[in-house]
């Protein structure tokens, strides 16, 4: 942080009227926000802030540097609305990252359409399940399938997330189909990768946990699925993985009242800016126009989709 951001905390503490109200509309901690708030002081070598255990006051010396703090911040803010109007045009290189799978099934096929429509756009798409830090990594953008924490980056969600028990026809001639969730984890093989969670459902009875039990063991979900396909077990996935699977009969539901938290969702994350980069707003935009509420990979699972609203 330069002595800019430490005058930008300092305005939004008096703004806010609190170092934890100002910290939250800024994804910082109350002891960060002190932190700069006593060196910008030391660098001024006077005190701005009188602080109690209720209230914050500006001192004198803080009320004439206040005044002039955000003359300065409104300056800025007018200068990059008029360089964002001079460059509404997205240019320039665009890194993403997203979940393998999910990229190579529902970014990758569709990148040449967004192209099309931005020329003087290139995408940079890395693909990898395991947790990237954007802004470490020099990232303009991140595609995650999560519950989402706090966190101070800026999330939108571009689209629910349906994640459905299923088995294949051939698994269900040989085993049988469960009826309970305990019929699950007592005579049936789940599958699911070494860093999956277990899994939690809801359904008529509440919140139930299955620990999968598979004797596949894998670090790829990928392999999962296949292993699935083929008849090895019972596994939990999302409509957007197996929805073709679903409609042409190589899957079937089941447990159908039973569906993963309804929280998770398909979110484009990004860093905690005001300015937010036309190449990265146009392809968010792009992405929530193409997947939605009711997005493409859910058609013809409505009736399931149903079954497990009206258990809840």
């Amino acid at each position: 942080m330069n002595a800019f951001t430490d005058m930008e905390i300092f305005a939004r503490v008096v703004s806010a009227g609190s170092m934890s109200a100002a910290g939250r509309e800024m994804g910082l901690s109350p002891a960060v926000v002190s932190k700069r708030l006593r060196r910008l002081e030391e660098r001024l070598g006077t005190r701005l802030l009188q602080r109690t255990t209720r209230q914050i006051a500006l001192t004198e010396a803080g009320q004439g540097f206040y005044e002039r703090v955000i003359a300065i911040l409104a300056s800025i803010e007018e200068a990059e609305s008029f360089v964002t109007r001079k460059s509404a045009l997205a240019r320039g290189t665009l890194r993403v990252t997203a979940p393998t799978s999910f990229g190579r099934l529902h970014i990758a096929p569709h990148l040449p359409a967004f192209l099309a429509e931005n020329p003087s756009l290139s995408i940079n798409l890395d693909l990898e399940d395991d947790f990237v830090d954007i802004v470490g990594d020099g990232y303009d953008l991140a595609i995650r399938i999560a519950e989402l924490a706090d966190s101070s980056l800026v999330a939108r969600r571009l689209a629910p997330i349906h994640r459905v028990l299923c088995a294949s026809p051939d698994y269900i001639a040989r085993h049988g189909e469960p009826d309970t969730i305990a019929e699950l984890c007592e005579k049936h093989v789940s599958l699911a990768a070494q860093n999956q969670d277990p899994w939690r459902l809801q359904g008529p009875h509440g919140t139930e946990i299955v620990r999968t039990n598979g004797p596949i063991r894998t670090n790829s979900s990928e392999v999962v699925r296949e292993a699935l396909i083929s008849g090895a077990g019972i596994a939990l996935r999302s409509t957007w993985d197996i929805g073709p699977e679903l409609r042409d009969g190589k899957l079937r539901i089941i447990l159908p009242a039973y569906r993963a938290s309804k929280d998770v969702g398909l979110y484009a994350v990004y860093a905690s800016r005001r300015f937010l980069p036309a190449k990265v707003r146009v392809f968010i935009d792009f992405l929530a126009g193409l997947y939605g509420p009711s997005p493409y990979w859910d058609e013809g699972l409505s009736e399931w989709l149903s079954m497990a609203d009206a258990a809840e």
